[in-house]
């Protein structure tokens, strides 16, 4: 090789001319790496990076260097689906003045608007914030078929509404680039009931007009769930979830109270599709 010495400004430098090969040798091509930087998800950058693998040259590797591990995964993703609620309802009989044996209570399920947040702290751990517009849940008779001369069992004797958001710990498996991610979670949840009205055929069998009571509760939920990305920002998520959810029931009739404890315990499918930004 060559060199010769060259002016660039008022700067030195020098010109190197490589040795041609001599005749019958193959070129002197030495394994190279080549760098490339990568920051967020660029329009065509799929085709951009294919072209690096289709080099005409006989050995080399590529390095793809990111400032972060998550630097494509997006901050915070919201859902809009449908939320299938079942109860897996229990409660011991009532009990109060003038309650025959047997008098108890069952709640039918829901479905309602679905919705939640989460902001993801890296590729795999997040925190969600899911639930549903609160529904109107209604409660009937379980027992005996009459109460007196009044039907009882199998009538709609009671309905309230309840908001109950869930927090959740999330853990999401796989690779980020993946399609299909599996993911877990635990927190708790929290429910409030509100506008708790007795029917007409719940004052018939209380004996007169009632008034309902529903103590709030708060306890452990869970879920586990599937995400099946489009792409970056779209994706559909499907999931079951279950928590323990127990209220302290005391209907008032004209100063006469009958009271139980009804352990709803939900347990829900949810269907959503999600975006993240």
């Amino acid at each position: 090789m060559r060199i010769e010495p060259v002016e660039i400004g008022e700067v030195g430098g020098v010109r190197l001319h490589p040795r041609r090969p001599a005749a019958g040798t193959e070129p002197f091509e030495p394994p190279i790496t080549i760098l490339k930087p990568l920051k967020g998800l660029d329009e065509g950058l799929e085709d951009n990076l294919r072209s690096f693998f289709r080099l005409d040259y006989p050995a080399y590797q590529i390095l793809f260097g990111v400032a972060q591990a998550d630097d494509n995964v997006p901050a915070n993703s919201v859902f809009l689906g449908a939320y299938y609620v079942h109860f897996d309802a229990s409660a011991a009989d009532v009990s109060g003045p003038f309650t025959p044996a047997g008098i108890n209570l069952e709640v039918h399920n829901v479905t309602t608007p679905y919705f939640a947040y989460v902001r993801h702290l890296d590729s795999h751990w997040g925190i969600e914030v899911a639930g549903g517009v609160p529904p109107t849940t209604k409660t009937y008779g379980k027992g005996p078929a009459t109460v007196g001369s009044v039907p009882f069992n199998g009538q709609e004797v009671a309905t309230a509404k309840w908001f109950s958001p869930s927090v959740l710990a999330e853990y999401t498996f796989c690779d980020p680039s993946n399609a299909f991610r599996p993911y877990v979670g635990v927190g708790f949840n929290y429910t409030k009931f509100y506008d708790r009205n007795s029917t007409a055929a719940g004052n018939a069998a209380n004996g007169g007009p009632t008034s309902i009571s529903l103590s709030n509760s708060m306890g452990p939920a869970a879920t586990v769930g599937i995400e099946y990305k489009f792409n970056r920002d779209w994706a559909i998520h499907a999931s079951y979830s279950a928590a323990s959810v127990d209220s302290h029931y005391v209907s008032n009739t004209s100063g006469i109270q009958r009271s139980t404890t009804i352990h709803f315990d939900p347990q829900t499918l949810v269907l959503a599709v999600g975006y993240s930004f």
